[in-house]
């Protein structure tokens, strides 16, 4: 430390009385070694003492002291004196009592507070002299400010129910000094003091007492101190309102004016109706009942009394009544007459013949005569046109013969009832596929015969060559791949329910084992020079939020496929099983789709189909081929317009493999009658060690309110006991009838009154109340018969999850292009693809066929997709060549044009 010369006598005076003061000398922080007989007042005392202070970046900060008397005034340091340089003094007089004053500032920079930084705080002080001793002021500590950029917590988003508590924890970035905290609600400052249902706990989280919906917003924590201000990420809240249901109406009038009949009273969902997502009502909005209306009765006369005896008047009369029955009810009254008088002068009976009425029943019977014979000449009007239409075409059987012949060197022979002798080669797993589409021969022959060619006209001589590699990323890749985006978080992160592939424009098909779930894309559906990854997902109900409105019932898998909003030129085929049983009076089916913001649309009207419409769908007894040229997530929803209305239910028994104590359990569960949800619970029952003990059986479940009964009957006393209470278990109709909730089933506990009991004879009952049942009967032994194992064994799929290019279609490249070629353009003889649709039983499509481009690549799609596969093309070859003409001729095909 540097002295100045001048300041060593007063410093030595100092030193010297403390010395002389010995060790009983008082020292404090305020007064330090007075000099003997000095006054105490004239110590220095400070009128500004320097404060703690942060350093912002690399801005230095200044230091103040000031104080009077004083002769001298210098900082100390964390223990050193700051040098005198450094110092900038400023002396005065004190105005009222004339002592000196003194005020003293220095600059203290980053760079000397980072030098002790972590070993102890950085800090200064001023002492201060004068003639009867020296003064302390407080310790001024100067810090380094900063803030962190990232938050220790941020808030999440979060759904939560109307008048819910909501919690947002944040815990804001490091720094120095602390960062205070506040809340914006969707940019706009919270406020505790203006807003008593929020408030802000001292761990900086927001609290709302009551969620109102008008807290639907997003929220964001700022943190914010000397140095800076940080935004934490907005997390959304959404407060959503479940649906509540209105009260009852009355109920309806009978439907029925006579006999047994319904009744039906509804309800809403509208007390109150859901918001932002909030969960549909559960239960029907509509109830029937059965009602019964007494029938009107008609009177009828009773039989007629006797004949008075004549009277005066030469007559004589009988009378009846309307009693026989009577009317009641509001039945009609006995038409006629209740009394008849007659002449009685002589033994003849007059009676007054009904002309009229005769008249009436003649003109009656030669209107009808004449409906008659009009009716006969329209349908034999009808019968000649189309017969005159239909015998000009005479139906070529070798039509076909070249487009469907086995490729080879050697001649058919004749009595060959097949026109198809090659099938494509769907055994290849291969995931490159380069050469011609058609196999080479090894044969000495460069070229094989085709036997007709007007309705297969001839192709270019050219060289097809298709190229296609498949993706080389392993599935798990795939799935992370898709996970990121936020359509696709709700998608299985496993692969047992899904599958994908790379395809271009020749086309492809996926297909999830099991599900009865595929994907047909077919040629030139995928723009030439365009590559998609196309995937296909199967969801477990309880995964989708799928909302059911009133009556509506889940009756296909929820299958996804996509990415959406790829483009494609020509409709791909998405097919699925269902468990409804069709039928126009009872159903209205509807196709729903899920848009990207996750609200589900109802896309198509199964029977309002519009020709030009993106989507259309072919429904069969138990499966559904959906026509869309958007891909997306997808699922078949039914109303039911009656109680006739019915889904089928497969019914599966399931047992131990192996018993080792006394009771034996029986599950029974009761699955839609699709192959999806009998994949799940047999892998479900191989985790449980369950096996099947009777042949699955099917059951008509219908739209009548009432709930599903399982009884056990006829079981041995003496060899087992049944622990069941009840005479019998139910599942609610509601349960059944939703169709979102998986592995419904019930329970049956036996047990055994000795551990070598291994028989079991008993009879099982599953029954709709009013309803169809099914009964099962078990006989076997539950140690070592397993018979029934095997039959879900066959029933499981085979094939390779994704096919590329050709060997995905049983129809072979060039054989189709021909068909196409020849059957697109109209036919005066009408050997063109409509008739081609009315053999394969698709005439009721005409309409939809007849909106593309090519009506007969749509047909041959359609029975791709429902024929692979083990579609027999012997069939379609003989449904195709009966479409030949007379013109047909001889063409051949090189290896070179495959």
């Amino acid at each position: 430390m540097a002295v100045r010369p001048g300041l060593w006598p007063a410093l030595l005076g100092i030193v010297l009385a403390a010395w002389l003061r010995g060790s009983g000398a008082q020292q404090s922080a305020t007064v330090a070694n007075p000099v003997p007989g000095a006054i105490p007042d004239l110590l220095p005392h400070f009128l500004v003492e320097p404060e703690d202070v942060y350093i912002v970046k690399n801005k230095p900060v200044l230091l103040v002291c000031k104080a009077v008397p004083a002769t001298q005034i210098f900082f100390k340091c964390n223990g050193e004196w700051v040098r005198q340089v450094d110092h900038v003094i400023e002396r005065s007089t004190d105005g009222s009592s004339g002592l000196p004053t003194m005020e003293v500032r220095i600059n203290v920079s980053r760079q000397q507070v980072e030098k002790v930084f972590g070993l102890e705080e950085y800090w200064c002080q001023c002492v201060a002299w004068s003639s009867s001793g020296t003064t302390k002021s407080q310790k001024a500590y100067i810090r380094i400010a900063y803030l962190r950029k990232n938050f220790e917590q941020e808030p999440l988003a979060k759904e939560v129910s109307l008048e819910q508590g909501i919690v947002l924890p944040c815990r804001p970035p490091e720094g120095i000094p602390p960062a205070e905290v506040e809340w914006l609600r969707n940019e706009d400052l919270v406020d505790p003091s203006l807003d008593p249902n929020v408030y802000i706990t001292r761990e900086h989280s927001l609290v709302v007492r009551q969620a109102r919906l008008a807290d639907t917003a997003n929220y964001t924590c700022v943190a914010k101190n000397i140095v800076a201000r940080r935004r934490s990420a907005s997390a959304a809240v959404i407060v959503y309102v479940n649906g509540g249901w209105s009260t009852w109406t009355e109920w309806s009038v009978c439907s029925a004016s006579c006999g047994r009949g319904w009744q039906k009273r509804s309800r809403s969902c509208t007390n109150p109706a859901p918001l932002n997502g909030g969960a549909f009502c559960e239960g029907q909005n509509v109830q029937k009942t059965a009602c019964a209306t007494l029938c009107p009765v008609d009177g009828s006369w009773s039989p007629w009394s006797k004949w008075s005896a004549c009277g005066l008047d030469c007559t004589h009369w009988r009378s009846r009544e309307c009693s026989d029955p009577a009317p009641r009810n509001g039945g009609e009254e006995c038409q006629g007459t209740d009394l008849d008088t007659r002449n009685c002068t002589s033994d003849l009976c007059v009676h007054t013949a009904s002309g009229p009425e005769d008249v009436a029943l003649y003109v009656g019977l030669i209107a009808v005569a004449v409906c008659l014979v009009l009716l006969l000449l329209v349908l034999i009007l009808v019968y000649c046109r189309k017969k005159e239409g239909l015998d000009s075409d005479v139906a070529d059987s070798s039509i076909l013969t070249s487009g469907f012949q086995p490729v080879s060197i050697k001649p058919s022979k004749a009595d060959n009832p097949h026109l198809l002798t090659i099938q494509p080669d769907l055994s290849t797993t291969t995931t490159t596929y380069q050469g011609s589409l058609c196999p080479r021969q090894d044969g000495p022959s460069p070229k094989f015969q085709l036997t007709n060619g007007h309705l297969l006209s001839p192709l270019g001589g050219g060289r097809h060559t298709l190229h296609h590699s498949s993706p080389t990323s392993e599935a798990e890749e795939f799935v992370s791949r898709l996970s990121t985006q936020n359509y696709f978080r709700s998608l299985p992160r496993g692969t047992s329910n899904m599958t994908y592939g790379t395809f271009n424009f020749l086309g492809g098909r996926l297909m999830i084992p099991n599900t009865g779930i595929s994907l047909l894309i077919p040629p030139d559906a995928i723009p030439r020079g365009k590559i998609y990854e196309i995937y296909l997902t199967l969801h477990k109900p309880e995964d989708v939020r799928l909302p059911l409105a009133g009556c509506q019932t889940l009756l296909s898998p929820i299958v996804s496929c996509g990415p959406p909003g790829v483009l494609l030129t020509r409709p791909v085929i998405l097919a699925m099983d269902h468990c409804g049983e069709p039928s126009p009076d009872s159903w209205s089916l509807r196709l729903k789709k899920q848009s990207c913001e996750g609200s589900w649309e109802d896309v198509l009207h199964l029977g309002e189909e519009a020709p030009s419409h993106l989507y259309y769908c072919q429904l069969e007894a138990s499966a559904c081929y959906v026509f869309t040229e958007q891909l997306g997530r997808f699922a078949l929803v039914g109303e039911a317009l009656s109680v006739a209305a019915a889904k089928r239910l497969k019914l599966l028994l399931f047992a131990p493999v192996a018993c080792t104590s006394l009771e034996y359990n029986i599950r029974v569960y009761c699955l839609h009658d699709t192959h999806d949800a009998l994949k799940e619970v047999v892998q479900l029952e191989k985790q449980l060690g369950g096996q099947l003990i009777q042949e699955p059986r099917v059951l008509h479940f219908k739209d009548s309110y009432h709930n599903l009964r399982l009884s056990i009957h006829d079981v041995p006393s003496s060899l087992w006991k049944s622990k069941l209470l009840v005479s019998y278990q139910e599942i609610p109709f509601y349960h059944i009838w939703n169709g979102t909730q998986q592995y419904l089933h019930c329970t049956f506990t036996l047990e055994r009154v000795s551990p070598s009991t291994s028989d079991l004879a008993c009879k099982l009952w599953v029954w709709q109340v009013e309803g169809d049942g099914q009964s099962f009967s078990i006989n076997f032994n539950i140690t070592k018969d397993t018979r029934f194992a095997e039959l879900l064994a066959l029933e499981s799929e085979g094939g390779v999850p994704a096919l590329v290019g050709p060997s995905a279609f049983k129809i072979p490249f060039l054989i189709r292009q021909k068909i196409i070629s020849s059957l697109d353009p109209p036919c005066s003889r009408g050997a063109d693809w409509r008739t081609l649709a009315q053999k394969l039983h698709l005439d009721s499509h005409l309409s939809f066929f007849a909106s593309k481009p090519s009506p007969t690549a749509m047909i041959l799609n359609l029975w791709e997709a429902r024929h692979f596969p083990n579609g027999n093309l012997s069939q379609l070859a003989a449904a195709v060549a009966g479409l030949g003409q007379p013109d047909a001729g001889l063409f051949t095909v090189s290896e070179a044009e495959c």
